[in-house]
């Protein structure tokens, strides 16, 4: 902790182009980190961590541009050095992982074949070295048969595993710094859990130091030795970690750390002894690949799953990326098929309706995704989209419109700003969207992917706020699926825990978190990041 900085940033902004909503992503910033030490960097979105990171990597976005201040790596000041001169840095001095590695990875070549490039372009080393060493850093970040993870495409890796690439990529090289920004944000919590060691224990064994840029307190409980509070660009705290989670100065900092949902469900509420939706024994197998039907891949994504959910009430399904989660909501709301069993609606057999009948009770059941940026048309305005079902439905186009607008107004959001594109809304904004477009149908049931996954912790509490208030007004019965343990605690009557494609036990959400029975449970709720920081923030809310 005491070895000279690696990283230091001196008063460094970045002008944002004209007509912006602000002058600068970033203005006077100033923090170090020093080898074999993790700083993690939090704020909201647009407190400009992000903005931050590609500063220093020198990856601004077209009319983005440093104007004053210092960047030194290693005594090099980064923002006046050539192109040249940041290539050899990329990679070799300071290398980044990124947020989504979906979009870093290239998904037309293989994931041995893209980081084998670090070493091609970098170093004189033979195919074989590279191979070799291509091989042994997929076995350093655990990723299981590195053979064949080597020779798979991105599209064929599990989220956490694609992410394990990523830093495999990252490490490659060996770097001094390591920048990674939200590398854990859309991650189960056994997964996140592994991740978050495998960078503490390189860090530890290599003395790399690390930027780690995050929203998620529990991450920073869990790894940081110094935090930095950012808030539209500029640090508004800095300290050790335990002094910043434990006793917080700013006014900012305090209402980010009281926008960490606990672990701790609330009491109860009454459940109304009718049920909406329940499901029996519904399964759910994939197959792929083979030739004939032979040797092809065969996938029980879902195993003969039972659940129900009571009028009014919202119940939780958890559990690790490929547990079956996202696969049984899809089969709930008929985006696909299932192989076995009903999904009884009101006393509708769902599984056993044709197409066109589907199309027309859809209006009774309706999803919000988790990303709502890939499911908005981009090329439709705001209250086009909202409007969209009602539309296909039969309801007049102008009155379509003008209701989308009141439900702008029910989501929290401007009616004016039905005029926008969802390229022009925030994250947190644009899932509103998807919200109002799900209710658009004036839906029994919502599904609820993953929504608030993705979000910054207030806007997370905001949206988490909205959803009750909803299902109070609307009377609306909620199917929430979420790898979040917090979120589920909090928003949730009933939990459902998934593994492999079966629920391996359900109940009262405070019983199942509060007494876990089965193992899987207990190590899901041992993964949450930053354990003792949680337990003083649930005795502090309660």
């Amino acid at each position: 902790m005491s070895e000279a900085p690696i990283l230091s940033l001196e008063d460094l902004s970045v002008r944002l182009p004209e007509g912006a909503d602000r002058s600068h992503a970033l203005k006077d910033v100033s923090l170090s980190v020093a080898s074999n030490e993790i700083l993690c960097v939090v704020g909201e979105s647009g407190s400009g961590k992000s903005m931050m990171a590609n500063a220093i990597m020198r990856l601004l976005p077209q009319g983005v541009e440093i104007d004053g201040g210092r960047a030194l790596f290693e005594d090099r000041d980064l923002c006046a050095a050539s192109p040249a001169e940041m290539r050899e840095v990329r990679g070799a001095g300071i290398a980044m992982i990124f947020q989504e590695p979906m979009t870093a990875l290239n998904p037309l070549r293989t994931v041995g074949d893209q980081i084998a490039e670090m070493f091609r372009v970098h170093t004189g080393l033979s195919r074989a070295e590279i191979d070799k060493r291509v091989l042994a850093l997929l076995d350093d970040v655990r990723i299981p048969d590195p053979r064949l993870a080597a020779k798979a495409y991105p599209h064929e890796l599990s989220g956490g595993q694609r992410q394990r690439a990523m830093i495999a990529m990252a490490l490659a090289l060996d770097p001094r710094l390591l920048i990674a920004d939200e590398p854990t944000t859309a991650l189960d919590v056994t997964t996140q859990a592994q991740i978050l060691k495998l960078i503490r224990d390189l860090q530890q064994r290599k003395k790399t130091a690390v930027l780690f840029i995050t929203h998620d307190f529990g991450v920073v409980a869990e790894i940081a030795d110094r935090v930095v509070v950012m808030q539209h660009g500029r640090v508004v705290e800095h300290g050790l970690a335990n002094e910043v989670l434990n006793h917080p100065t700013h006014a900012y900092t305090r209402q980010l750390i009281a926008a960490v949902p606990p672990l701790k469900a609330p009491s109860p509420r009454p459940l109304s002894p009718e049920n909406i939706l329940a499901i029996a024994g519904v399964s759910k197998t994939y197959r792929s690949g083979g030739f004939l039907g032979r040797g092809a891949r065969i996938t029980a994504a879902v195993r003969n799953a039972s659940l129900t959910l009571p009028k009014g009430g919202t119940l939780g399904i958890v559990g690790e990326s490929g547990s079956g989660k996202s696969t049984l909501a899809r089969c709930i709301v008929r985006l696909i098929d299932p192989d076995a069993g009903a999904i009884l609606l009101d006393g509708k057999d769902w599984a056993k309706m044709g197409r066109d009948e589907v199309r027309r009770e859809t209006r009774h059941i309706q999803m919000v995704f988790q990303d709502p940026f890939a499911s908005l048309n981009p090329r439709r305005k705001a209250a086009e989209l909202v409007a969209q079902g009602p539309i296909v439905h039969g309801t007049p186009r102008a009155t379509a419109i003008a209701e989308a607008k009141r439900l702008f107004e029910l989501v929290g959001l401007d009616p004016s700003a039905g005029d926008r594109f969802p390229h022009e809304f925030s994250g947190g904004q644009r899932q509103r969207i998807g919200l109002a477009r799900a209710l658009a149908l004036k839906p029994d049931v919502l599904v609820a992917d993953e929504p608030v996954s993705a979000l910054d912790v207030s806007v997370q509490a905001q949206v988490l706020k909205l959803l009750g208030e909803l299902r109070e007004r609307l009377g609306l019965s909620i199917v929430f699926i979420t790898h979040d343990l917090r979120v589920a605690a909090q928003v949730c009557d009933l939990v459902a825990v998934m593994k492999e494609g079966e629920i391996v036990e359900h109940g009262p959400v405070a019983e199942v978190f509060g007494r876990p029975q089965h193992p899987y449970t207990k190590a899901l709720i041992a993964s949450v990041p930053g354990g003792e920081f949680t337990a003083q923030h649930e005795a502090a809310v309660s």
